[in-house]
């Protein structure tokens, strides 16, 4: 009886933030250990099926880098990198495609149907979803000389979203799963990181949350203790402290920009952008439930203001 009346608080718990929720589009980044570990991926489909089921409407954007050098190396074919972005010409830019649409992206769509939602795969090629132009990186060169232009080949970002399609899907109780793979004004396929193909989507869908499942416990100060909250402005001076450093920086430059509804520097394309974006641990069962509706969460939420 005891554990039954446990059950039933952690439910009363629940209830405010379901309410809130109601109705509401929550954008989730997919990826690191989470969508390795059997048990993990169980849990994650059944967290998503759950935020449907309660009236939330849950949009998956999946990443798959270890997938992907997985069948390179089967393929023998070597991968470089320039400032920890892969560089993408047309060869693995056919295996990026093969893996996050034929294969990773069906993965997730068949589990979370088997285990009783109602999930459909797209890629940013399907109804023009995620239109994208060419990643430009500079490297800085010695004093007086421009800056050398870096070719990545395939690498792009995100310029648009036309998000009518998941409108459409939502409106019909589907799931969307959505590979990271843009299309440009030349028809050809683009590889873009996946935070930012789901900060992107976030902002363009007005989601309530932006929540990116990690392998981190969240962001730690300078005592590696968990920062639970924090603005944007915050943020910023955690990185010039260098509190915040390596690979936290991109994800929290995804989650400002969401918050802000800015993408590619692009005036003309301006979103009303998320409401509240999270870094959670994905190793954590049912971390995203954790997250959304207790009353300390488990990671580092972060606030426009």
């Amino acid at each position: 009886m005891k554990k039954g009346i446990e059950k039933a608080e952690i439910l009363i718990e629940s209830l405010p933030y379901i309410k809130e929720f109601y109705n509401k589009t929550m954008v989730i980044k997919y990826g690191g250990h989470a969508m390795i570990d059997d048990d993990l991926k169980r849990d994650f489909a059944l967290d998503i099926i759950l935020m449907k089921y309660i009236g939330i409407n849950p949009v998956v954007v999946h990443g798959g880098g270890p997938q992907i050098n997985e069948l390179l190396k089967k393929l023998n074919i070597r991968s470089n990198y320039i400032q920890g972005i892969r560089i993408t010409d047309r060869e693995t830019m056919n295996v990026v495609e093969m893996v996050l649409v034929g294969k990773v992206n069906k993965e997730i769509v068949g589990l979370i149907n088997y285990h009783g939602g109602k999930a459909v795969g797209l890629s940013g090629r399907d109804g023009d979803l995620i239109k994208a132009k060419k990643l430009t990186l500079l490297k800085n060169q010695a004093r007086d000389m421009p800056p050398e232009i870096i070719d990545l080949g395939r690498v792009g970002e995100v310029t648009q979203v036309n998000p009518e399609i998941l409108v459409t899907l939502d409106t019909q109780g589907f799931i969307p799963v959505i590979a990271p793979v843009g299309v440009g004004e030349d028809g050809r396929a683009y590889n873009i990181n996946a935070d930012l193909v789901a900060g992107a989507v976030a902002s363009h869908l007005n989601a309530a949350k932006l929540i990116l499942l990690t392998d981190v416990e969240g962001v730690l100060d300078r005592d590696n203790r968990l920062i639970a909250s924090m603005t944007s402005k915050k943020a910023d001076q955690l990185i010039e402290s260098e509190t915040i450093t390596g690979g936290m920086i991109p994800k929290i430059r995804c989650c400002q920009e969401a918050l802000a509804g800015e993408y590619s520097n692009n005036p003309d394309n301006r979103v009303a952008g998320v409401t509240k974006a999270h870094i959670i641990d994905g190793r954590i069962k049912h971390a995203i439930l954790l997250e959304m509706f207790t009353r300390q969460g488990i990671g580092t939420e972060i606030l426009s203001s």
